[in-house]
């Protein structure tokens, strides 16, 4: 079967990188496109995945957006076209959706974030199927326009699918400069040019400023853009360490102590590695990080107090969640032999 893949974001990468594995390892024939944004090529190359690098993010200017869907997915249409492709999937890509509806490719969106609603209303009324975690109840998917026999749920989080077949880098610290006697913080600041998550949280600075002189804690910052990169770079705190490139952030969340996000994706693996996780996260709450609150696995920060400063056991480290990402394989081929 010709499978197309596209990735538009960093996190991506991680999902779908044993999914096009097993699918080549099974004799099919994958195509990946990328969008070029933060650390999606960086991401790409370590996980040796080859990819048609079509288009970059517009920024967060609604028009701008528009403008690049356009674009984009044109030359994805045309792309596509050249391709003769069985079946295509993305994670809630609303480029390939549109590019897919018009070569009448059989396709399919994942995302576990439900009130992302520009998006979801365009691409839930284009798609064959959606795949979504259980976890979020159908009365908030069904007013985006999807009929329920299109929606396919799955047990858990999408993480403890991709960490299937993850094995730790355990020099990941000493080779950050990273001094593993400390308290280890990682910092995930907030998707900035995302329409449902816009606004700078005040928090991040403050947590950088009250840990950032700690000779106990090493905070390592995970900037989502290059901007955010050169400010946060030059904060002159000591115990400040800001990568100059994308890292093996699966590992290093398994070795850290404790990972304070304000999105979503970098929590959840730290949920899911036995990594204390809290949120700075100032939009509305999904379904999924609802239930990791609800059940105590995830904390949310309204204050800088909320925050738990601590080496974890030892016990927890690299204790990972584990399930089978040929779930989302299995979706993937049988959606493309659906006949048409």
């Amino acid at each position: 079967m010709k499978v197309w893949i596209d990735i538009t974001n960093s996190p991506h990468v991680l999902f779908f990188a044993p999914i096009v594995r097993r699918l080549r390892e099974q004799g099919h024939d994958v195509s990946v496109t990328a969008r070029r944004y933060a650390q999606t090529e960086q991401l790409l190359a370590d996980h040796r995945i080859d990819a048609v690098i079509i288009g970059r993010h517009r920024g967060r200017n609604v028009a701008a957006k528009a403008g690049g869907l356009l674009d984009r997915g044109g030359r994805l249409v045309a792309f596509g076209r050249r391709g003769r492709f069985d079946v295509a999937a993305g994670h809630n890509s609303n480029d390939l959706t549109v590019a897919a509806r018009i070569l009448r490719i059989p396709q399919l969106t994942m995302f576990d974030y439900e009130f992302a609603a520009a998006s979801h209303h365009l691409n839930l009324r284009l798609v064959d199927e959606i795949i979504v975690p259980r976890a979020i109840p159908l009365v908030r998917l069904l007013p985006y326009g999807i009929a329920p026999e299109r929606i396919v749920r799955y047990p858990g989080l999408k993480e403890e699918y991709y960490l299937f077949d993850f094995r730790p880098d355990l020099e990941i610290l000493p080779r950050l400069g990273v001094d593993p006697a400390r308290i280890v913080v990682v910092l995930r600041p907030a998707p900035d040019v995302t329409l449902y998550h816009r606004l700078h949280n005040p928090l991040v600075d403050d947590i950088v400023a009250r840990l950032g002189d700690r000779d106990d804690v090493h905070l390592v910052i995970l900037p989502r853009t290059e901007e955010q990169r050169e400010r946060l770079s030059t904060t002159g705190k000591p115990s400040v360490i800001v990568p100059d490139r994308a890292v093996d952030g699966l590992s290093l969340i398994a070795a850290a102590d404790l990972v304070v996000g304000a999105g979503g994706t970098m929590n959840r693996e730290a949920v899911a590695l036995g990594t204390p996780a809290f949120t700075l996260f100032a939009g509305k709450l999904g379904a999924v990080d609802e239930r990791l609150i609800a059940e105590g696995r995830l904390t949310r920060v309204q204050t800088y107090a909320d925050i738990t400063v601590e080496k974890k056991p030892p016990a927890t480290t690299g204790a990972a969640t584990l399930r089978d990402p040929q779930l989302f394989v299995d979706q993937i081929l049988r959606l493309g032999t659906r006949e048409r």
